[in-house]
């Protein structure tokens, strides 16, 4: 494998990225001590990733993954209690950079993976429904979690309910349950479970599927498959109007008295008001 340039940033090893002879890109979410959670500057490293394998003729598919026990933890919560201390129109623009970021990997124009290799909680959930395929370790588990800290999954609830339906949609981001790898196979969220000593197998075995079909043929059918979903609130009819109501939305309740209240009983370990 060979490693691509990295940005500069000193937090440049939060986000590795190879590229392996035939075509493989691998971008890492790669802070364990954190559970590998983003902020702003994790996702303009991704961002920029993204931008700049999407344009890589030599990028045959991409694959998405986490090191250490966790994929990712969501959202940094001290990035999460520093915007609440912003106003309304600059956390708008920073929920409108998390839009971008799912907006580039749900239409990434080569095949996608996500190895889930454990935990999966609140906006990581975006990602890995912004993969094509999704291969799970059967230990890992998935919540949308924003509820329970007076937030709630705004900028991803169109790629998650474009991925899963309404229904279970519902269900998931207004009860925050946690569910297992099996439960998120028969939502739709996740495509294959194995155990996890055979995760790399697998992850194989999709890079041999996926290295024996042609580039432009699978370019063309995520085309047309995002043509055809017109109805979808993240279609391209739809998705200024989308961005703008779920940038909007995460930008008010982060700045509220109830979302800054639950911020802080989670960061103090304190109980929040409403269990009171």
């Amino acid at each position: 494998m060979t490693t691509s340039t990295a940005p500069t940033a000193s937090f440049e090893h939060w986000l590795t990225c190879t590229l392996s002879p035939s075509g493989i890109a691998t971008l890492t979410l790669n802070r364990p001590e954190k559970h590998n959670a983003f902020d702003d500057q994790l996702i303009q490293l991704f961002i920029t990733q993204l931008q700049s394998l999407a344009s890589n003729t030599d990028v045959r598919g991409l694959i998405i993954t986490g090191q250490g026990k966790s994929f990712s933890a969501g959202a940094d919560l001290a990035w999460m209690q520093r915007m609440a201390d912003y106003d309304e129109a600059a956390n708008i623009a920073d929920a409108q950079q998390l839009a971008l970021l799912m907006q580039l990997l749900d239409k990434f124009p080569k095949p996608t993976l996500a190895l889930v290799n454990g935990a999966a909680f609140g906006g990581a959930v975006g990602l890995i429904a912004c993969c094509d395929s999704v291969i799970s370790a059967d230990h890992a588990n998935f919540c949308l979690s924003e509820v329970r800290i007076g937030l709630i999954p705004a900028v991803i609830c169109p790629f998650v309910m474009n991925k899963i339906g309404i229904s279970w949609g519902r269900h998931l981001m207004t009860s925050a349950k946690v569910f297992t790898a099996h439960q998120a196979l028969t939502y739709g969220l996740v495509h294959e479970v194995v155990e996890a000593c055979q995760l790399e197998v697998a992850k194989d075995q999709w890079i041999k599927g996926t290295l024996g079909n042609s580039p432009e043929a699978v370019a063309q059918i995520k085309h047309l498959l995002s043509r055809v979903n017109s109805h979808c609130p993240i279609a391209k009819e739809n998705l200024a109007s989308t961005t703008n109501l779920t940038s909007s939305a995460i930008s008010k309740i982060r700045v509220s008295a109830a979302g800054q209240a639950g911020l802080k009983a989670f960061l103090t370990k304190t109980t929040a008001p409403w269990k009171q």
